[in-house]
């Protein structure tokens, strides 16, 4: 995966040597048959919990985690970050993800300590593809996109990985972070530490660079203004942001005003969590009973309620894929979500996101001419 000149994730075959060429094309042959540009497919096991926006699910509560520092240095409620330290202290090391300081970048890595679990906590609003981690396959526990989880689920089938996941938005440009990055006045080539959330829920965007100069941005502004309108095309079409193919998946449990819509005002922070395998279930079960999290039951229902893009993109996505087709670009697959049954259930919403697609489409295409 190569960061392309627009600052987003892109697949590149390398050139082999020849007698590596029947390898080389067993692994391309692979990847398309797993990548989720191409296809995500609905979960084949259900759980007993079902919401039509969020999938199904074992279980689902409203969470944090009891070690505070945890809970402070997570996005939302520190639960993804108490669960791995918990499994990697019982000896199962993780593929996550963290910054790469000299640069702005977030890459791929190894966790095999608690400390190392730590660092890695918060969101990374940038491109980082977590398989291209040569361990990713065969890991104990595997920290990713859904999208990712969509593909390591395709590519190992039933010896895959214990899978975490989250509630994912889509993937910003790299770009954007550089830019915020400079409009902060620090440099994007020398930075020290980089933080996209945490310190607080939902946290500030913090960047400190070699020469000890310190840019922060609210969280409002950094994803609102700077990184979220960025997001590639891609991810606005996803079908699952919600991390149906994980194990358990964890969101922000946003507290929200009379319209619905979260607040962003600065509190402890708090997730949903949700089991979506009978695995997923154990381990959160385990995590409760060891003290490790604090949880209480939540519907699915309690959750989409708000996440307001989640809900709209599913809600719409049929409409948005058709428009796509109709101006001859390429889409992915989702067999299993049941995307015309909802669409059937909001009929002008889908109409209008369709007609939106088109214009957009045709508008881009008059610029480029």
């Amino acid at each position: 995966m190569v960061i392309d000149a627009a600052g987003y994730n892109r697949p590149v075959v390398g050139d082999a040597p020849a007698p590596a060429e029947d390898r080389q094309l067993a692994d391309a042959t692979r990847f398309r048959a797993s990548c989720p540009g191409e296809i995500v497919a609905a979960a084949d096991v259900r759980g007993p919990l079902h919401h039509s926006l969020v999938g199904s699910a074992f279980g689902a509560w409203r969470a944090w985690a009891t070690d505070e520092a945890i809970r402070a240095a997570g996005s939302s409620g520190g639960v993804l970050t108490a669960l791995a330290a918990l499994l990697i202290d019982g000896g199962a090391p993780a593929i996550s993800a963290a910054a790469a300081p000299p640069t702005s970048r977030t890459v791929p890595i190894r966790l095999t300590t608690r400390e190392e679990a730590m660092r890695s906590a918060g969101s990374r609003y940038a491109p980082v593809g977590n398989l291209a981690h040569p361990e990713a396959l065969t890991a104990p526990v595997f920290i990713g996109k859904p999208c990712e989880a969509s593909a390591l689920r395709r590519a190992t089938g039933a010896d895959a990985p214990l899978i975490l996941s989250f509630f994912c938005a889509g993937v910003p440009s790299q770009q954007a972070t550089d830019s915020l990055i400079e409009h902060l006045g620090a440099d994007p080539a020398r930075v020290r530490s980089l933080r996209y959330r945490g310190g607080g829920w939902p946290g500030t965007f913090r960047v400190e660079d070699a020469d000890g100069r310190i840019g922060e941005a609210s969280y409002d502004d950094s994803w609102g203004r700077w990184l979220g309108p960025t997001t590639q095309w891609r991810c606005k079409i996803c079908v699952d942001g919600v991390g149906e193919l994980a194990d358990v998946v964890a969101s922000d449990l946003w507290e929200s005003d009379a319209s619905g819509y979260p607040v962003f005002d600065d509190r402890p922070g708090v997730s949903a969590l949700i089991a979506r395998t009978q695995r997923g279930l154990e381990l959160v079960e385990r995590a409760i009973a060891e003290g490790v999290l604090e949880a209480e039951p939540v519907t699915l229902a309690e959750i989409i309620a708000i996440q307001p893009l989640q809900r709209e993109r599913r809600t719409t996505l049929f409409g948005r894929l058709l428009g796509a087709r109709l101006t001859g670009a390429r889409v992915p697959r989702y067999p299993g979500f049941g995307l015309l049954g909802i669409a059937l259930l909001h009929p002008l919403r889908n109409a209008r996101g369709a007609l939106g697609t088109v214009r957009r489409a045709l508008r881009s295409r008059r610029r480029g001419a």
